[in-house]
């Protein structure tokens, strides 16, 4: 049970919105339980079919928005006001004794609120009892993030460009609540009408007043003579010359132009103890079910998600994922037919030499192996032996039963967050499934020594900070070109020099580094032209140096950057590119040649008096006794 009993009949028995669109469908009864998609008013759960089928929606509803995505950004402004996230709504209540009354005989709840304070009880008595015109809160949080959707070929199972899984990084709310669900809503849209400007006056019987043909330059007549109107199964004469050759079209105007969702399990979210109040965590989870690729079809085979993790060291990842045991029993995979398990050990070192990567003592395993690295004195991501044993048998939590495929583990599996202490780039897999006849379940984790923080950005912008949020990103709305997943590291200079240095350049500019490097990426220019970004980074400020910024793309050629403002140790000022962003300090050969003149100048003086006084022993004499009359009045003042 996802929403309430109360919630599914105040749907039921409320009047349905009479401005939509609903093509040819004929929908059985005139409330919100009924709509061009759902016309036979199916109920499923306690849902609200209208609501489910249109966002954003203009009754109170108990779902909380996390994000919209969109192909069409110029509407984000609209769905983040109207979003109950932040927008108060309006429903009729009803004296309960109407209600009941006004059921009985299949009476809609009206929407408006003119008909609303019409009703009163006992019926038509104007010192009754009247319904009430109520608001309902928002909820109080903050507005749904909006932005571009991910580009994915059709039938790719998700995969975008990369071949990676498209996916969203949903910052955890800081609560408790044991009982959560995630729902997924899509909309399937057309280009064959305007689908945001078509409402009801389009509605039609036996068919809409949609003019397909329009598209073809065809008037409404000449549509309607040879089919080209919107409704079910459409016979079309594609020939104009031709009467008697007709195409029937494949069409249901009730799923031309829909809403689909998905909806997870109940799943619980818990506060943060205090010891992690200020970390940084990702979650490591397994997505897919159990099966070869055509079995598990639209879904996936098992993979860990994200399969490509980065972190800095010190930051924590929480391995965590559920399993299943009622999967279908003919399935393929290993283990007990109908379960599904997962588990994590290190892939076996590299065997064969590929390049230089042999050579480089921070790699541990190779995707290209398929056994478990021997347990002994292992390293993974600096893990104690007892957090590699649970993570290799799922335990503790297990049933004491037959483990060697893991079939008597518990379907839910939590290790809890764990920091990765030690840097380097880590294999692992899940030893289970590792059949030849599925893609084999494998991921990769690489652990940093300096700050990483990344996420995508797009038309609504964002702001990309290192960990005491002092240093960072910050990207107004419509700034960048497109969708970027930006990604912010920190660099000491040491490490910075010596990157520089296996990319064949140098940096040759000033005397000596007054930051770290902060490096952006993507590195290219990444705004839409007149715009621009804003960097702040902290500076190491010096007497007697004035520090400049450089930028490099290409680590090879640095340039200076213009009107930056310095203020407590950061430097402040606006990018258009990713790349390299450093501060150099240089020597201040104005204010050291004042110093030097000013140390000639006391020089001279000083030579000069002396030579005065030994020409004048007599003037000596008595400028001695002024002096020892001036020391006794400053003693005296003191």
């Amino acid at each position: 049970m996802h929403e309430d009993y109360n919630y599914y009949m105040n749907c039921k028995y409320r009047e349905r919105n009479k401005g939509l669109f609903l093509a040819d469908q004929k929908l059985k009864r005139d409330t919100a339980k009924f709509t061009r998609q759902n016309p036979g008013g199916t109920r499923r759960g306690y849902e609200c079919p209208e609501e489910r089928d249109y966002y954003p929606y203009w009754h109170p509803n108990p779902w909380k928005d996390i994000v919209v995505l969109t192909n069409d950004v110029s509407r984000c402004k609209f769905y983040q006001a109207e979003s109950q996230n932040v927008k108060d709504t309006w429903a009729c209540v009803p004296p309960p004794q109407y209600v009941a009354y006004a059921r009985r005989r299949s009476w809609p709840i009206p929407i408006d609120k003119e008909s609303c304070e019409k009703i009163s009880w006992p019926l038509g008595n104007v010192n009754g009892t009247r319904a009430k015109w109520t608001r309902f809160p928002s909820h109080g949080i903050k507005t749904p993030e909006c932005r571009e959707t991910v580009w994915s070929r059709d039938n790719h199972l998700g995969n975008g460009k990369g071949g990676f899984a498209n996916k969203y990084k949903w910052k955890l709310p800081d609560v408790e609540e044991e009982n959560c669900v995630l729902r997924i809503r899509y909309n399937i849209s057309t280009n064959d009408y305007d689908s945001w400007t078509t409402n009801s006056s389009a509605n039609g019987k036996g068919e809409s007043q949609v003019n397909i043909g329009s598209n073809i330059g065809l008037t409404m007549d000449e549509a309607k003579k040879r089919g080209y109107v919107l409704k079910n199964n459409p016979v079309v004469q594609p020939f104009e010359s031709s009467n008697k050759f007709e195409l029937q079209l494949a069409i249901n105007t009730a799923q031309y132009g829909r809403t689909f969702q998905d909806r997870s399990h109940t799943f619980a979210i818990k506060k943060r103890p205090e010891l992690l109040r200020n970390a940084i965590i990702h979650n490591l989870n397994v997505r897919g079910k159990r099966g070869n690729i055509v079995q598990v079809y639209p879904a996936v085979e098992y993979d860990f998600i994200p399969n490509r993790l980065s972190v800095s060291r010190d930051e924590y990842i929480h391995f965590q994922w559920t399993g299943s045991n009622t999967n279908p029993g003919n399935n393929d995979g290993q283990g007990l037919a109908g379960t599904d398990r997962s588990n994590v050990v290190l892939i076996e070192k590299e065997r064969y030499p590929e390049g230089s990567s042999i050579k480089n003592g921070g790699i541990f395993g190779k995707f290209g192996n398929n056994y478990p690295e021997h347990m002994k004195n292992v390293n993974f991501l600096g893990l104690t032996k007892t957090d590699l044993v649970s993570l290799a048998f799922l335990g503790p939590g297990h049933y004491g039963g037959e483990m060697s495929e893991l079939d008597d583990a518990g379907t839910y599996f939590d290790l809890r967050p764990r920091k990765a202490t030690s840097t380097g780039v880590y294999f692992y897999m899940s030893s289970r499934n590792n059949n030849f006849s599925n893609r084999s379940q494998k991921g990769k984790i690489v652990v940093v020594a300096h700050p990483v923080v990344q996420r995508q950005v797009g038309w609504g912008g964002g702001s990309i900070l290192l960990k005491d949020g002092s240093q960072g990103v910050w990207i107004d709305e419509d700034v960048l070109k497109g969708l970027t997943n930006v990604r912010l590291e920190e660099w000491s200079s040491t490490e910075g020099n010596s990157k520089i240095d296996q990319a064949g350049g140098s940096i040759k500019v000033g005397d000596d580094y007054s930051s770290n490097f902060l490096v952006v990426y993507p590195m290219k220019p990444l705004v839409k032209s007149g715009r621009s970004f804003t960097l702040k980074m902290k500076l190491e400020e010096s007497t007697g140096f004035k520090t400049y910024i450089y930028h490099s793309s290409d680590m090879k050629t640095w340039s200076t950057v213009s009107d930056v403002s310095y203020k407590d140790g950061t430097a402040t000022f606006q990018a258009t590119s990713g790349g390299l962003y450093v501060a150099r300090r240089h020597r201040d050969v104005a204010m050291i040649a004042g110093i030097t003149l000013a140390c000639v100048f006391v020089l001279v003086v000083v030579i000069g008096t002396i030579i005065y006084y030994r020409r004048k022993p007599d003037a000596w004499a008595r400028a001695r006794g002024r002096f020892r009359n001036l020391t006794r009045s400053l003693k005296t003042e003191v």
